[in-house]
């Protein structure tokens, strides 16, 4: 192992660069630069390979996606032996969801590693988590499922999770407005629409009608956001109806 990084130790003065930044993320030394730069590499580039093949994250961010529910899976059936399968499901999506892992993304500024052809400001949030799913699908074919497993305990178990707070998270305020209205046979809609009004960038307004009577409005620059904002609304207008429902 000590002779295999001695021949592809970064010689050029930006790989050396890259390779300081990466092993204090990542508290171990990456052996294949090539696995981890691919993972900072946006599809927008369109650079391919010597056989044609495409050279960006998205493969890698299914990998790493894997990954994650193989250790978060393995922690949640030894942390909480008493939790059925629906429980787990629900806990492990919980840990993995987007909003956390786009924040995990966000603290480790992985942003700063991308090579894209589209401004950081346009990109969108969920390149932080997807980036970060990718940078697991790199650790574990350079350094195999042992330091894939430790980075995870490292940067998402350990300062993230906490199963007690967890069980009472919200993670789609949507859904949960869906299962009350249909647990109480409440007759809801979503109803969309583009809302540009005087700015450049298109934007969704979402009304929520419930039993006929609209109950909150969510604007956002996605439909899925401005539903999700709306929904959350419709939540804290009708907290008390629906906890003790």
């Amino acid at each position: 192992m000590n002779l295999l990084h001695k021949i592809i130790k970064p010689k050029n003065k930006e790989d050396k660069e890259f390779y300081k930044n990466l092993k204090s993320i990542l508290n171990f030394k990456p052996i294949k630069l090539n696995y981890y730069k691919k993972a900072f590499t946006h599809r927008s580039l369109k650079q391919i390979d010597s056989k044609g093949k495409p050279i960006n994250y998205e493969r890698l961010e299914f990998l790493g996606d894997a990954m994650l529910g193989s250790v978060i899976a393995s922690f949640l059936y030894k942390e909480a032996p008493k939790g059925n399968e629906g429980y787990l499901t629900k806990m492990r999506s919980k840990i993995v969801s987007r909003k956390n892992l786009n924040q995990v993304g966000k603290d480790l500024n992985l942003i700063k590693f991308v090579k894209s052809n589209v401004s950081k400001e346009n990109v969108g949030d969920n390149i932080h988590g997807n980036i970060f799913e990718a940078l697991v699908g790199a650790i574990y074919l350079d350094r195999g499922f042992k330091y894939c497993h430790k980075f995870i305990y490292e940067q998402i178990i350990i300062p993230y999770v906490n199963l007690e707070k967890l069980e009472g998270k919200i993670t789609s305020y949507k859904g949960l407005i869906i299962e009350w209205c249909q647990k109480q046979k409440k007759k809801y809609s979503f109803e969309t629409y583009e809302d540009t009004g005087n700015q450049s960038k298109k934007h969704f307004s979402v009304k929520i009608v419930i039993n006929g009577k609209q109950i909150a409005k969510g604007r956002d620059t996605s439909k899925k956001r401005a539903e999700e904002m709306a929904a959350k609304r419709v939540y804290y207008a009708l907290q008390s109806e629906i906890e003790n429902s």
